[in-house]
């Protein structure tokens, strides 16, 4: 008959066994007169991670979340300055030919009334620019400041529109 070993030398042997092999399989369950953290072994000492991992972790999703939103911003709003340039200058196109004089106004208020209609509070500071590089091509450019979620973060967009005076050709063939 096999005699059970029990005494010091027993829990010393099992608890090497543990800390070597991990646990015995025999589930969670800490043994008479140990705490719970000791009968884990090396994972015992994972206490109270979960709360610093949530500290380290929370700014960098708020960070990523507001980089986001800035990028999001920023993409909407050259989207807009891009509309509102091209809006300008299909404008200018057709009045520099039969308005040599007024199609500066109605560029600058086409391309003004697109900024108003699609992001009035996206652009800030939108500045309209008429340009006429030559006698054959006319168009629009625009450049604003885009909102900033980071302080101290200026960024701008500018767009560019041009294309050449629409003209009526009489067919003389």
């Amino acid at each position: 008959m096999t005699r059970r070993r029990t005494g010091a030398l027993a829990r010393a042997v099992r608890r090497r066994l543990d800390a070597v092999h991990g646990d015995s399989g025999v589930g969670d369950r800490a043994a008479p007169g140990r705490r719970a953290s000791e009968s884990r072994g090396i994972a015992g000492s994972d206490r109270g991670m979960s709360a610093i991992e949530f500290v380290v972790l929370t700014p960098v999703l708020f960070f990523m979340i507001f980089a986001t939103v800035q990028f999001a911003l920023y993409f909407f709003a050259d989207h807009v300055a891009q509309a509102a340039a091209q809006a300008g200058a299909r404008k200018a196109r057709a009045e520099a030919d039969e308005n040599p004089g007024g199609w500066r106004g109605k560029a600058r208020e086409t391309a003004d009334s697109y900024i108003q209609q699609l992001g009035p509070t996206l652009l800030l500071a939108p500045r309209v620019t008429l340009l006429q590089p030559d006698g054959e091509t006319v168009g629009v450019e625009i450049t604003a400041r885009v909102p900033s979620v980071f302080p101290g973060l200026d960024m701008s967009v500018q767009a560019e529109s041009q294309g050449p005076v629409e003209r009526f050709v009489e067919d003389v063939g």
